[in-house]
């Protein structure tokens, strides 16, 4: 299983949707808050080529970008095959 990172926001409901899907998946990820965290902020839109918003969620060395793309992956059939690796 690939790990899974995802920076987030504490009042962000897109961020709660991305965990919740995860989490059904019985997926453990490793939560980043960027909330008043200017470095954390920096390191997520670095590490997202220019991403700013939350979530960011990577798979792996993968970026998958946002919720919408998480739940995209996840109606194409696509995300168990990303995390599994």
């Amino acid at each position: 299983m690939q790990s899974v990172t995802i920076y987030t926001k504490s009042t962000c409901g897109y961020c709660a949707r991305a965990k919740s899907l995860l989490t059904s998946k019985n997926v453990a990820f490793e939560e980043i808050s960027v909330d008043g965290d200017y470095a954390k902020q920096e390191e997520m839109t670095k590490r997202a080529n220019g991403g700013w918003t939350v979530p960011q969620i990577f798979i792996g060395t993968t970026h998958v970008g946002g919720c919408d793309d998480l739940h995209a992956l996840e109606r194409d059939g696509k995300l168990d095959a990303l995390l599994k690796g």
